[in-house]
């Protein structure tokens, strides 16, 4: 039996006593341990941004002469000299596209998306518009990542997920399956780590 939803657990405390925006950061820091994401100069696209401690934690591990760009819904407040937000929504590739060519954005050295839809309670729903935004994601970063850059995505399982999951693999050269410490015990979601 899944343990109840506690909206202030340690790890939101450890957050908000790190000065990061959001407890999500941990999920990004475990990934980023096992599979060494990122690196200081890289180019770094992170959609469905807000409120951006994944932005917060790429941004110090780039540097300075990194850059990072974050997309949402909802405006981002500003995180360093190094990163760039702007509110669009991602299913909106022509969009995704016009802000990529405002940027400059020749080349995207990592995806990264922790995104999720607004939650309707309906399990099935939800797992379906998970499955969704994950496919936007996966075309973005098919689009515009170099050769041996990675998507972190993550995703809600439940009867779709197999369906994409075969739909990854047969556009990405290694697609991998995690699940994080940070997550909730009671959450479905899981992240696919990629590599073009």
């Amino acid at each position: 039996m899944p343990k109840p939803y506690i909206p202030n657990d340690a790890w939101s405390r450890k957050a908000a006593a790190e000065g990061y925006r959001a407890r999500s950061v941990y999920k990004l820091i475990e990934l980023d341990e096992r599979f060494h994401l990122l690196q200081p100069g890289m180019t770094v696209l992170d959609l469905g941004a807000a409120p951006g401690s994944w932005l917060q934690h790429a941004a110090k591990k780039i540097g300075g002469k990194g850059r990072a760009i974050g997309l949402d819904l909802t405006p981002i407040v500003p995180i360093g000299s190094n990163v760039v937000t702007h509110p669009q929504d991602i299913a909106d590739l022509r969009g995704v596209e016009d802000i990529l060519a405002k940027e400059k954005i020749e080349r995207i050295d990592l995806v990264l998306s922790d995104i999720a839809p607004s939650t309707s309670g309906i399990k099935d729903v939800d797992q379906w518009r998970s499955v969704e935004l994950a496919q936007c994601v996966f075309t973005i970063a098919a689009k515009h990542l170099q050769s041996g850059g990675r998507c972190v995505v993550k995703i809600f399982r439940g009867a779709d997920f197999d369906e994409l999951l075969k739909w990854i693999k047969q556009r990405w050269c290694d697609a991998r399956i995690v699940k994080v410490e940070a997550s909730r015990d009671r959450s479905r979601e899981v992240y696919v780590v990629a590599t073009k």
